[in-house]
């Protein structure tokens, strides 16, 4: 007949740890929505399975600091899980106690000595129906390894009577490593199927190896176009492109440069400021070009372009002379107009090339920054790339034929 071991009463060595009475129920939610936010930030998060109904003792891989915010983001959190923790180390002092059990709802077991009585204090918690978190290894495993597992976790479930669930986590060791920065990642987490309460540390152990074998190794789903957009962006070919680009539109051609960097930032994020960069190059040297051709006499085509948005321009820079240029961010008169009629104008060339630099850029880094940050948040949605060139294209043609019809 197996023995019931006596539960320690009271809240652990540190005197820290969340309780688990009615008042504490709003905490899982929001922690649950703060890690998910901040994991969405810096690079995404995805979870595949769920836990089964009531109680369990989750055991998971641990490389990083970032697994607990993981699985929190995680985790369903009605079962409002709480996560062991080593109580020498983060209920040592009691901003660290603070920290750790409300934000991470960890609680301690100490690591010299009563640390199981410290587990099994939660049995009544998993009655409940609550969740366990504990990484079996007891510390951070370096990249690619996983320990030996502890038998604390199983000899919990077992005293509770409910089963194992194991836990594969990836990334977090890119996110977050182990003695390293933070950096963006995605992180992925993937729910096993329960293990009965009599597993043994091996079996457990080999599940957990498995699902993190599994989620490690399964390639995120990717769109053909966004690798070959993403391919010429980076390629060596990627910024003479966003340069000429821009610098086309600014002497004629009627696509804007942030149609360019609406489609390469977003499959390619990382160089978003390069090709930011290049782009207003383009448009300044083209704005030059267009601004000289004007002043020598040269008409250079401006299709989808009006008389009336001329007429604008031109009243615009009697009026303010190179300073005019400011108007044009937000009143879908293109940059090429601008720069014809302030040649035509005779406005000074220091003069405009300092008042564009400071139109174009707050407009074209604002741009290609912005859809570089959109690109890194929708990361995993990378897969539905195809789709968003084709409502980008739609919105596009849609906004354009409104702001010639509007200046018509």
């Amino acid at each position: 007949m197996r023995t019931r071991r006596a539960a320690p009463k009271g809240r652990g060595p540190g005197g820290g740890g969340p309780r688990f009475g009615k008042g504490r129920a709003w905490g899982a939610p929001a922690r649950a929505a703060l890690w998910r936010t901040l994991l969405t930030l810096t690079g995404g998060i995805t979870r595949e399975g769920a836990l089964p109904q009531g109680g369990c003792v989750v055991v998971a891989n641990h490389t990083s600091h970032a697994d607990t915010a993981a699985l929190l983001a995680a985790l369903d959190a009605r079962h409002r899980p709480t996560i062991a923790a080593a109580a020498d180390y983060w209920f040592a002092s009691p901003w660290r106690r603070r920290v750790c059990a409300r934000l991470a709802a960890g609680f301690p077991v100490r690591r010299t000595g009563g640390g199981m009585d410290d587990l099994l204090a939660r049995a009544d918690a998993l009655r409940a129906g609550h969740a366990v978190v504990l990484f079996p290894e007891g510390t951070r495993a370096r990249r690619g390894e996983l320990g030996t597992f502890h038998r604390g976790a199983l000899v919990l479930a077992r005293e509770a009577g409910v089963p194992v669930v194991p836990v594969g986590i990836a990334g977090t060791d890119r996110l977050l490593p182990k003695h390293g920065r933070l950096r963006p990642a995605l992180v992925r987490v993937t729910i096993g199927e329960p293990l009965p309460p009599a597993v043994t540390a091996e079996e457990a152990r080999a599940a957990v190896a498995e699902l993190h074998r599994r989620t490690a190794a399964e390639p995120l789903r990717d769109s053909r176009a966004r690798r070959r957009v993403a391919a010429a962006a980076g390629s060596r070919w990627g910024l003479p492109l966003a340069f000429a680009w821009a610098c086309a539109e600014a002497l004629s051609w009627p696509l804007m440069p942030e149609l360019f960097l609406a489609t390469a930032c977003v499959a390619l994020p990382r160089r978003s400021l390069k090709l930011a960069l290049a782009a207003l190059g383009g448009s300044l040297t083209g704005g030059l070009l267009a601004l000289h051709l004007a002043a020598s006499g040269v008409q250079v085509p401006h299709p989808l372009t009006t008389d009336r948005m001329r007429a604008e321009v031109r009243q615009e820079l009697a009026a303010e002379g190179a300073a005019a240029v400011r108007h044009q961010p937000w009143n879908g008169v293109p940059f090429k107009v601008y720069a014809a009629e302030a040649g035509r104008a005779e406005v000074a060339v220091p003069d405009w090339l300092a008042r564009s630099a400071l139109s174009r850029g707050a407009r074209t880094l604002g741009v290609g920054l912005g859809f570089g940050a959109f690109g890194f948040l929708a990361h995993r949605l990378r897969r539905h790339y195809g789709a968003y060139l084709a409502l980008l294209g739609g919105g596009f043609a849609t906004g354009l034929g409104l702001i010639v019809a509007g200046w018509s």
